[in-house]
């Protein structure tokens, strides 16, 4: 990605994204790199500046202005009137938007469609949330200042976002130090940088979600359309490849119907044996709806208390166990239910 940064709007440029000059943010580098995947402004250049006049020949403007208004193209969130958060098919978001989820909100599809061409509409809506709640949300909240844990009540805490990278502090670090010249030149060298990297790690989000996570999902959807093969009870699921299952369980639990009634995964060791995974609580990262017993035993010892052969450990906090077969695994999780 190419970003040619002025100061002044250039008489020769055709489209032209504005924002603020000065010091930047990550939320405002981002706004610019996602507008730059998009057919309409791939080509634009950038004009940073506070200047009215100026801001009023830029085709789209993000971050200064003090104004919202999605049909003029204005993306700015400061003004105290605006109190704009995400909405997606799926989920009703709390989180006040920057100028990052603005662009995100109105051109995001647009540009997923785009970088995962083999997704189908729903599976684009779905990456869409995906990408907000795991890389938007985040920075959303950091640039308007929102704690990504409160307690509302004063006693127990609420996580209102998940903090899934460091890209705010790592563009804070690209601005001009405080003993260096603080030019409008050395200030848009250090946004080009800002661009680019937020741009890159928006890019491996979408990457990782299109072609890893989502693949997921309809493995998972087979594994628990198939949990009565597996064992009577329907509480039991057998990943036949690991993948990260987990992710999506409780999405399609949901859309099941089944919320909560599935208590274990089995499913190969990467080295040997296989794996008995008691599946968690959702929003909790520790809880697990019924922990496996005989916590921290192994090897000979675990066997002889659980009376299955071949058992190679279960974890102290009862999460996970082990044994050398898939039939050893698939008693250890049956015999789990009834104690």
């Amino acid at each position: 990605m190419t970003v040619k940064v002025f100061s002044e709007v250039p008489d020769t440029a055709e489209r032209i994204i504005g924002t603020h000059d000065g010091t930047f943010h990550c939320d405002e580098s981002l706004a610019v790199a996602m507008l730059k995947m998009t057919a309409e402004f791939k080509d634009a250049v950038v004009v940073r500046t506070r200047n009215p006049d100026m801001l009023a020949k830029c085709n789209v403007v993000v971050d200064v202005g003090a104004k919202y208004d999605p049909e003029r193209l204005l993306f700015d969130h400061h003004q105290p009137e605006f109190q704009g958060t995400m909405t997606t098919a799926s989920h009703e978001y709390k989180t006040r938007l920057s100028s990052a989820g603005l662009v995100y909100k109105h051109y995001g599809m647009e540009i997923i469609a785009a970088l995962a061409p083999e997704a189908s509409k729903e599976m684009v809506e779905v990456l869409y949330d995906k990408v907000y709640k795991t890389f938007i949300e985040h920075i959303d909240g950091g640039d308007n200042g929102i704690e990504a844990y409160s307690s509302p009540s004063g006693e127990k805490l609420v996580q209102n976002y998940s903090i899934t990278t460091s890209l705010p502090c790592r563009v804070a670090n690209l601005a001009p130090r405080w003993n260096q010249p603080s030019t409008s030149e050395s200030f848009n060298k250090g946004f080009v940088k800002a661009v680019a990297i937020t741009g890159e790690a928006f890019l491996e989000s979408v990457d990782y979600f299109a072609k890893a996570w989502l693949p997921a999902h309809d493995i998972v959807v087979a594994t628990i359309n198939n949990r009565f093969k597996v064992h009577e009870s329907g509480k039991i699921i057998k990943l036949e490849t690991f993948c990260p299952w987990q992710e999506h369980l409780f999405g399609v639990e949901k859309n099941l119907g089944i919320e909560g009634e599935l208590l274990y995964a089995l499913f190969p060791d990467m080295k040997q044996g296989w794996r008995v995974r008691a599946i968690g609580v959702e929003g909790s990262a520790f809880g697990q709806r019924k922990p496996l017993p005989w916590k921290g035993l192994r090897d000979e010892e675990l066997s002889n208390a659980s009376g299955i052969a071949g058992c190679i450990f279960v974890h102290a906090a009862g999460f996970i166990g082990g044994n050398m077969t898939y039939e050893g695994a698939l008693q250890m999780a049956v015999k789990a239910l009834d104690l």
